[in-house]
C-alpha cells in the first residue's frame, strides 16, 4: 500500500485532451509535474503553463528514454507516474501500430515503474477495455448496464482498440502481482476544450456543420475535468489494484448532438440511421478510403459501436472517494459555446 505523497509525478501522454488536464490539475494542487514528450510533439493545449512543467523527451515504445526520464525524475525523490500515452484508431491498416504502442508502451512502462520502484502508477485506460458482452435473446433495444463486475469476453461488439486496452490492463495487472501499486480508470467518451479536428471532440463539429443523420446507439460521457480529478483523488488516496468506470451520463446520440447544436445555435439532426442501415454504409467507405487514400469516415467497428445500446456505471467511484461528477449538460453546452466562439 502507497504511503506520504510523491516528490514528483511523471505523466506519459501529456499534451493530449486528457494528459494536458492531469497536467493542469495536479499544479492547480501545487504539485510537481514532469511530462514525457516526443521530439516535435504539438504542445498547443498547455502553451501557457509549459515552463511550469519539467519536459523529457522519450518515447514508451524507446526503453532507453523512458529510463533516463526516470532516472532524472528520481533526482526529485519519490515518484509517481499516469500513463495516459496511446493510440486509437478504428482503421484496419493502424491495428499493428495500436497494438504496439497500447500493449508493448504499457508493458514498458510497468516493467520500468517496478525496476525503480516508483511509488503508484496511474493508468489511464478506457470503457472499451471493460468489454461489451454479445447481445443475446429477442430484446436488442434494451440498454445493457455495464459496470467493474463486466467480465471481457470475446464479442464482434468489441473494438481492435478495446481488445488493446484490454490486454494492456493485463500488463498492468500483471505489475500489482508483482508487487507494483497501481490504479487504473475507464473513461467513456471524454469531452473538453480541445481540437475538435481530433478524438472525441470531432463531434462537436458534426453538430456545428448541421449535419442531418444520426446513429441509433447510446453515448455515455465524462468530463475531462472530472477525468483528471479522478486521477488525482485516486494517486492521493490509498486506492490500489483497482479500476474505475468514469462516466457521468448516457444519452442518445440524438439527445446529445441536439444539446450540442441547440448551444451552438445549428439545424438540429433529422435523420436516423438505422443499425441496418449503418452496416450498408461502411463497406461503401473501405471502397472509398482505398481509392483515396483518406481515412474511412466509417468503419465496421464504428458502426456497430454508434448503433449499439450500451450504458456505462460509473458511480463505483463516487463511493469510494469524496468525488461528484460535473453536470453533463452544463458540461455539452460550455464547450459548445466555446468551439462556437472559437470560429
Amino acid at each position: 500500500m502507497t504511503s506520504s505523497l510523491p516528490d514528483i509525478t511523471l505523466i506519459t501522454g501529456a499534451n493530449g485532451l486528457i494528459g494536458s488536464h492531469i497536467i493542469r490539475r495536479y499544479l492547480d494542487a501545487g504539485r510537481t509535474v514532469a511530462a514525457l514528450r516526443r521530439a516535435n510533439s504539438d504542445l498547443s493545449l498547455l502553451n501557457d503553463i509549459q515552463n511550469r512543467v519539467t519536459w523529457l523527451e522519450g518515447d514508451i515504445l524507446d526503453i532507453p528514454s523512458l529510463e533516463d526520464a526516470l532516472q532524472t525524475v528520481q533526482t526529485y525523490g519519490t515518484v509517481d507516474v499516469v500513463h495516459v500515452a496511446a493510440m486509437i484508431s478504428y482503421s484496419p491498416k493502424d491495428r499493428d501500430r495500436m497494438d504496439k504502442v497500447n500493449v508493448e508502451g504499457t508493458a514498458n512502462v510497468v516493467n520500468l515503474c517496478l525496476a525503480k520502484h516508483v511509488r503508484k502508477l496511474g493508468y489511464v485506460s478506457s470503457v472499451a477495455a471493460v468489454g461489451r458482452p454479445t447481445i443475446k435473446g429477442e430484446n436488442t433495444n434494451a440498454a445493457i448496464v455495464i459496470d467493474e463486475t463486466q467480465r471481457w469476453e470475446e464479442s464482434p461488439q468489441n473494438s481492435f482498440y478495446g481488445q488493446t486496452k484490454y490486454r494492456a490492463e493485463l500488463e498492468v495487472w500483471r505489475g500489482i502481482a508483482e508487487g507494483l501499486d497501481a490504479v487504473m480508470v475507464n473513461p467513456s467518451l471524454v469531452l473538453g476544450e480541445g481540437d475538435w479536428t481530433r478524438s472525441s471532440t470531432q463531434l462537436f463539429k458534426y453538430a456545428y456543420d448541421e449535419k442531418p443523420f444520426y446513429p441509433a446507439g447510446i453515448v455515455n460521457l465524462v468530463d475531462v475535468r472530472d477525468v483528471a480529478e479522478a486521477v488525482f483523488q485516486l494517486m492521493q488516496s490509498p486506492i490500489t489494484a483497482e479500476r474505475f468506470i468514469l462516466s457521468a451520463k448516457s444519452l442518445s446520440y440524438k439527445e446529445f448532438l441536439d444539446q450540442m447544436a441547440d448551444a451552438m445555435g445549428k439545424k438540429r439532426t433529422k435523420y436516423r440511421v438505422s443499425p441496418k442501415l449503418t452496416q450498408l454504409l461502411w463497406p461503401v467507405e473501405a471502397i472509398r478510403s482505398w481509392i483515396t487514400g483518406k481515412p474511412p469516415l466509417i468503419t465496421r467497428e464504428t458502426a456497430r459501436s454508434a448503433s449499439g445500446q450500451y450504458q456505462y456505471d460509473g458511480r463505483k467511484i463516487e463511493k469510494k472517494l469524496p468525488f461528484q461528477y460535473r453536470n453533463m449538460d452544463e458540461t455539452i453546452h460550455r464547450i459548445s459555446v466555446f468551439f462556437k466562439q472559437k470560429q
